[in-house]
């Protein structure tokens, strides 16, 4: 996946290319996934938010690559937490869980972008 700009809004056209999925995909999930709720401006644009970026690429991730039906992943984020920064606890220890290999590609993901915005900070 590419990395996601350093800005605050993107159109369906440009979360499209970010997370691999066509706009027809994105319009549909917003009525499948509660969490998903991009700001609608003039003309009844989409306007998606960093954050939203980052869960469609969860979404797809859990239905293109692990297999899950659209209720199987509606269910993993409501019992996980919608946002990645939410990681789950186990139900014995209380520790946080890790989600296999996804989890550690969005920190390193993560941190790319952090160092990106701070370059362009000049620090």
């Amino acid at each position: 996946m590419p990395p996601i700009p350093a800005k605050r809004y993107f159109t369906i056209g440009e979360v499209s290319e970010l997370c691999g999925v066509k706009p027809h995909v994105l319009r549909y999930w917003e009525q499948e996934f509660t969490q998903l709720k991009p700001v609608k401006r003039r003309g009844n644009r989409r306007y998606y938010q960093h954050h939203e970026v980052l869960l469609i690429r969860r979404i797809r991730e859990l239905l293109y690559e692990q297999g899950f039906t659209i209720n199987g992943a509606r269910n993993r984020l409501d019992s996980h937490g919608a946002m990645m920064g939410e990681p789950a606890q186990s139900e014995t220890s209380g520790e946080p869980v890790v989600e296999g290999r996804m989890a550690l590609v969005d920190v390193d993901q993560l941190r790319k972008e952090l160092l990106h915005v701070l370059d362009m900070l000049g620090r």
